[in-house]
């Protein structure tokens, strides 16, 4: 019999393979990660500081669960690390009153349950003054919203995951997968290893170890983020300035409150633009880019200086339907996917990371995921 290097590698440590790592480190210690470059670094979709937390959305109640779980799993990844990861400041939606986006959020979070008010203009004014509404708006406050610090998650809990005996591997670049009669070898550059299984985490770069079938539902993009500068900041602090997400037909934004006292971060939402190369992400922002998101704060944000002082771009991994891809495709046995997160898996980072560490262990199998499986695009 061939002679095991592992019995699980996790193949990309960023926002959701950290968590499977750490996840795996209370199961086995006999579990390894790879990064291509560091846990934590600015090139993935971990960068740019903050991410939102929020428990009042738009869409499938079957993710409220999720939701839940991976709050009370950021509390102990800080129990564990000592680390503040999740400050909770609250969380505003903003839209006009009877537009598609507020009508789906609030049939959604009364599905749920989740708890939550609703804000007129004249209300906001009082609470929120920072926020310019149009005439006809409403805003969602959720009391259970927040701000995580990713690139602080992320390198905490690989830490974590090796004060548990987890073996990390930085700087090597996975080249392909291939599950034999043994395993699933794992190839970098002249280098392999053989795994009884292996988690695929590495976002923007996941499609490349991916088979065909799979590829063909998924597309890499190219996000942005812009931050601002307060004419006072004491008004946009945690304390006083909720995470916010604002959509309407012509125009979205989200934000989060200044978390290093200078700078507020705002910027346009749903304007992804496909590339070909997640290592080579354009990451200067274009005129049109700039004056939108300019335009935009200057109208929703009056007291932030309407000149970005600081911008970046990550690349991330898009589906079809804008679900994650969570477990093993139908004729796999070693091979477990757990990416294409969209834009907005971090807040379900440590739920997510749970499932595929236990899953892919053969630990526990989890009911009411069928929409994240990958059978539903009829891979092979």
């Amino acid at each position: 019999m061939k002679i095991m290097d592992g019995q699980l590698a996790v193949i990309g440590l960023g926002s959701v393979g950290s968590m499977a790592l750490w996840q795996a480190s209370h199961l086995t210690d006999s579990v390894h990660g790879f990064e291509a470059h560091s846990p934590g670094h600015a090139r993935s979709a971990v960068g740019g500081d903050t991410r939102l937390f929020r428990m009042v959305y738009r869409g499938n109640p079957s993710l409220y669960p999720m939701l839940e779980r991976s709050r009370d799993l950021w509390g102990e990844l800080e129990a564990e690390t000592g680390q503040v990861l999740l400050t909770n400041c609250g969380g505003l939606s903003i839209g006009t009153a009877d537009g598609t986006y507020i009508r789906s959020l609030l049939e959604t979070t009364r599905a749920n349950g989740a708890a939550h008010e609703v804000f007129t203009p004249c209300e906001m004014a009082a609470r929120y003054p920072q926020h310019n509404l149009r005439s006809d708006d409403i805003a969602v406050y959720d009391p259970n919203a927040g701000v995580l610090r990713t690139d602080r998650a992320v390198t905490a809990a690989v830490a974590a995951a090796q004060s548990n005996g987890a073996t990390v591997h930085i700087n090597t670049p996975i080249d392909s997968i291939q599950e034999d009669a043994h395993g699933v070898v794992v190839t970098s550059g002249e280098k392999s290893w053989t795994f009884e299984n292996v988690i695929v985490a590495s976002g923007g770069w996941s499609r490349r170890l991916m088979p065909a079938s799979l590829r063909t539902a998924t597309e890499t993009k190219r996000l942005i983020l812009t931050w601002f500068v307060a004419r006072d900041p004491g008004q946009f602090t945690p304390e006083k300035f909720p995470t916010f997400s604002r959509i309407y037909d012509d125009r979205m934004m989200y934000g989060a409150p200044a978390v290093d006292d200078v700078t507020v971060k705002a910027t346009l939402d749903g304007r992804g633009r496909a590339t070909p190369d997640p290592g080579s992400v354009p990451r200067e922002l274009t005129p049109e880019e700039i004056a939108e998101t300019t335009e935009t704060v200057s109208e929703f944000l009056p007291g932030l200086v309407p000149t970005i002082v600081r911008s970046d771009a990550f690349p991330e991994l898009y589906t079809e339907d804008r679900n994650p891809v969570v477990g093993r495709l139908s004729k796999s046995r070693g091979i477990y996917y757990v990416t294409g997160f969209s834009g907005g898996g971090f807040k379900t980072a440590t739920g997510h990371g749970h499932i595929a560490a236990y899953e892919a262990l053969d630990k526990q199998s989890f009911d009411g995921l069928e929409f994240l499986r990958p059978q539903r695009f009829k891979t092979s």
